[in-house]
């Protein structure tokens, strides 16, 4: 293609372009075509073949209308095609002045070394441009304004903030991110280059939040076309091989990228958890796996359920369980064990009623902490409970996790307990005892008791200890002395109340906890009427139901002694019902077992 009117004398082959053009205009500014010339062994030579070119044959073109004295403009679009383009035919200040590598110099710290957005626009365009950019630095100046531009935006941004809000000590709202914001201009880079950008930016002290802003926006953009809709179609294809090995990559550079791991961590919890679920689908290397679950342990009164709803990696066993518990075991773990590293350093020894009240002490996750993570295991107990393949054995480990502490009411827990022992009717008579063993009796509702004493799916013990918990709780109530069940003197402190609703605290004050046994007693008093007339109705139930299963099991051993021993409580209570409350001793004869933890009726 000619560019001038008057006959050419020399041809330059580009691939599968020619261009007809003059010796002159090339060799006076381009010194890679004067030394071909020269090195030629026939002086006439009115060929040149250039194998590869910086950018191709429209890189070629515009530098060779800039050596006929053509104007060309110099954009955004071309600026890095153009710098290269100009190092690889050297159109250096050497063979004339103002050549193309200095025009395109001057447009490069004028117009876009400055700018962010632009910055990022040309170090994309220099993936196709490799390895002549990096040869000419390009990538590393580009990389290196992007970072410095990135701090001084932050400074500034800072700067006025504190100027706005310098009078006022009200902390200022997070401004809202913008549409144009330049975070979001690098989901077009590579994973190379956008690691290489994110390195030198943490480097130069950018916050973790915006980092982590970064990372959220690349992660959904890159991941987000890597999704298969019929995964069915491409399971254990090439095609699905190659995908897992996308992601795989992709997940890994991102986890390596994250902050810094902490209980504060700007990084969010659902970003945590679908980085973990992609991972865990990709097959993604176990130290990257291991990260994700701590930074969610440290985090973990931060997630809902959703969250720890991870599938498992099932690779078409149909005998797999539908969410990877084993997970979910490492994470609940990591978040208990904060607790006991920071008594470890400590290393003071706390008898149980001290324990009680620095239990939300700013060294341990903190109580509210406990008891959201408390609801969410409960959560993740009755969805998990509903998959036929899940054993008993791993569910009693997930049921098992949390400490007596934890839970102010069991009902979530003997939902989930319910479900499983519903799903799951053949499990063995130990393992059902075994399960059921998790639940404490004495911290279920009302409610729940009565769903428990006519449950057939439970023990017979925990249905005594369910029936012989729901008595002393009503006799007391009628008596007026269900202080005495509730609240056990250690010490002379007492252990704090534990709500039906859940809707109290595990550890609180003496003098709160005075007040609210106040407002108990008086909610109490309201109830008695009602409670003898439920006691009543149950003594009916009990007595019917006794009858009924001795005309039918003659020879039920278990079952005459649990009437038995039954029948000496209630003997028990009758007289102690008859005595007068007064002062520790008979307080302690009582109610014998106040300082236990569980009580086995069998």
């Amino acid at each position: 293609m000619p560019i001038s009117d008057v006959s050419s004398d020399l041809t330059v082959e580009i691939g599968v372009s020619s261009f007809a053009l003059h010796k002159f205009p090339l060799v006076s500014r381009s010194g890679k075509i004067r030394k071909l010339l020269l090195e030629a062994k026939d002086s006439k030579v009115s060929r040149v073949i250039l194998p590869y070119v910086p950018g191709g044959a429209e890189a070629f073109e515009l530098a060779a209308k800039f050596c006929y004295g053509h104007n060309i403009e110099i954009t955004q679009a071309n600026v890095a095609l153009l710098r290269c383009t100009a190092h690889f035919l050297e159109m250096t200040e050497e063979y004339a002045e103002k050549n193309l590598e200095t025009r395109t110099e001057v447009y490069l710290k004028d117009m876009v070394f400055p700018n962010i957005s632009k910055s990022i626009a040309v170090l994309h365009r220099c993936e196709t441009l490799l390895p002549a950019a990096e040869e000419t630095n390009l990538v590393s100046r580009l990389i290196n304004a992007i970072a410095n531009n990135a701090c001084k935006e932050q400074l500034t941004s800072g700067l006025l903030k504190l100027d706005h809000n310098f009078p006022s000590k009200v902390a200022p709202m997070e401004p809202e991110t913008p549409s144009d914001w330049w975070g979001k201009a690098l989901s077009v880079l590579g994973l190379d280059f956008f690691q290489r950008v994110l390195s030198a930016v943490k480097t130069k002290g950018l916050k973790q939040d915006i980092i982590s802003k970064i990372l959220i926006n690349y992660s959904h953009n890159s991941l987000q076309g890597l999704v298969v809709r019929d995964a069915q179609l491409v399971k254990g294809s090439l095609f699905d091989l190659e995908l897992q090995k996308k992601q795989r990559v992709i997940v890994e550079a991102i986890v390596s990228l994250l902050p810094t791991q902490s209980r504060k961590s700007p990084v969010p919890m659902a970003f945590l958890s679908s980085l973990l679920k992609t991972a865990i689908a990709a097959s993604a290397s176990t130290s990257c796996r291991s990260d994700l679950e701590r930074r969610i342990g440290l985090q973990l009164d931060q997630a809902i359920l959703e969250d720890i709803l991870i599938p498992t990696n099932s690779h078409g066993n149909n005998h797999s369980t539908i969410y990877d518990a084993d997970t979910i075991v490492r994470i609940f773990s990591i978040f208990l064990n904060l607790d006991e590293d920071d008594e470890d350093d400590t290393n003071l020894l706390r008898d149980e009623s001290q324990m009680v009240y620095d239990f939300d002490s700013p060294g341990s996750p903190k109580q509210s902490s406990i008891l959201k993570v408390s609801k969410l295991l409960d959560n993740y107990l009755a969805e998990v409970a509903l998959d036929p393949n899940l054993s008993p054995s791993k569910f009693t480990a997930l049921a098992e996790l949390l400490p007596d502490h934890a839970r102010i009411v069991s009902d979530g827990l003997y939902r989930a307990v319910d479900i499983f022992l519903k799903v799951h009717p053949n499990m063995k008579d130990s393992e059902r005892y075994r399960l059921c063993k998790t639940i404490d009796c004495q911290k279920l509702s009302q409610e729940a008791c009565s769903h428990a004493a006519q449950n057939e799916r439970l023990p017979v013990q925990m249905a005594v200890q369910v029936l012989y918990f729901e008595q002393i709780r009503l006799r007391n109530a009628m008596n007026g002395g269900h202080n005495q069940f509730f609240f056990g003197a250690i010490n002379g402190t007492q252990f704090p109340q534990r709500s039906g609703s859940g809707a109290g605290s595990g550890a609180i004050s003496p003098r709160d906890n005075y007040a609210s046994v106040r407002r108990e007693n008086r909610e109490l008093k309201l109830e008695v009427a009602r409670m003898r007339m439920r006691l009543t109705d149950l003594e009916k139930d009990h007595v019917s139901m006794k009858q009924e299963l001795v005309k039918t099991h003659p020879a039920n051993k278990l079952f005459k002694s649990f009437t038995k021993k039954l029948g000496k409580i209630n003997a028990l209570f009758r007289i102690n019902s008859i005595k007068t409350l007064g002062g520790k001793a008979h307080s302690e004869s009582r109610f014998p077992f106040q300082k236990r933890r569980r009580h086995s009726v069998s």
